[in-house]
This record gives structure tokens, C-alpha cells and sequence, in this order.
């Protein structure tokens, strides 16, 4: 019992985190595009 419950933790856990690196990773290359694309228009 105490088994299983270990497995699904660490299963959650794992996919986790490498669900929030995924939407890190994302949201900083969307962030980074915005930014450069504002700095275009600011010099301009």
C-alpha cells in the first residue's frame, strides 16, 4: 500500500515539474518575443 501511494507521488510529482519547465520554457520565448518586438517599435 504504502508502495503504490510512494509511485503515485513521485509519478505526479516528476510530470510535474517537468510540466512547469515546459510552461517556463514557453512563456519565456513568448515573453522574449514581445519584448523584442517592442523594443523595435520603440526605436523607431
Amino acid at each position: 500500500m504504502i508502495k503504490t501511494v510512494l509511485v503515485i507521488v513521485l509519478s505526479v510529482a516528476f510530470f510535474g515539474i517537468i510540466f512547469f519547465l515546459y510552461v517556463k520554457k514557453r512563456l519565456e520565448k513568448q515573453l522574449n518575443y514581445y519584448l523584442s518586438k517592442n523594443n523595435k517599435k520603440n526605436k523607431k
